[in-house]
């Protein structure tokens, strides 16, 4: 049994209503749910959720909505895992403990149902116990620089200030799309950026942070554009 968690509460504040706001002609959530679906990967596909409108787009789009979520998981410093734990004690107390769990971001427009197949099957492959989207950073990250207290620049990492660009490691980090895990992996909080997760990879165009109206905007156009092609 495989089930699809998609975190989604209320009270944005950022950008308020922000997981059921609309996004190029329709809620945002609704690309995931539609991703979810379309993968034919999950035998449940659950919106955790504290809010009732949030539950009422849910719903109509296809997925589930079996509880409220509690309020102490669904405050701006609720990290991920515990709501993830939350529905996957849920479906073991009412149903079955699912073999595979995908936590999918209701803000991730960019996601498709061929992304979700591919990285259950390299996550089995692989016998590790996650798989996440990860994309390369576009710039060698040990050149990079910050600020100091004197409002002057320094390198991070100052030894290799004459290292060619092509010379250093290439680096990566989290896309933020998905996290497909193995359900003990997620009860036992295994840590998800180590040595027992498998990357997934996006290119970089696929991949935005949505934290921001800005961030909104960028990600609308980019859709637009990818449409487009």
């Amino acid at each position: 049994m495989n089930i699809c968690i998609i975190p989604a509460r209320g009270g944005s504040k950022r950008i308020p209503g922000k997981n059921i706001k609309d996004f190029n002609g329709k809620p945002i959530i609704s690309y995931s749910i539609e991703a979810a679906i379309e993968s034919n990967c999950f035998d449940r596909i659950i919106v955790s959720t504290d809010d009732k409108e949030i539950m009422k787009v849910a719903n109509n789009l296809g997925a589930e909505t079996p509880f409220i979520r509690p309020k102490e998981l669904s405050n701006d410093f609720t990290p991920t895992n515990p709501v993830i734990n939350h529905a996957i004690e849920w479906v073991k107390k009412n149903d079955q403990l699912p073999e595979y769990v995908l936590c999918l971001y209701a803000t991730a427009p960019f996601v498709d149902k061929y992304a979700i197949q591919d990285s259950l099957k390299q996550l089995v492959q692989s016998k590790l116990d996650y798989c996440f989207t990860v994309t390369n950073f576009s710039f060698p990250i040990k050149r990079a620089l910050k600020i100091n207290s004197n409002n002057a620049l320094e390198m991070l990492y100052p030894e290799h200030y004459l290292t060619r660009s092509q010379d250093l490691e290439e680096a990566f980090h989290d896309a933020g799309q998905f996290y497909w895990g193995r359900t003990h992996a997620f009860l036992n909080e295994y840590k998800m950026f180590s040595e027992v997760s498998s990357p997934y990879m996006l290119p970089s165009y696929k991949v935005q942070d949505i934290d921001t109206q800005d961030d909104w905007i960028r990600a609308e156009l980019m859709h637009k554009a990818l449409k487009i092609f």
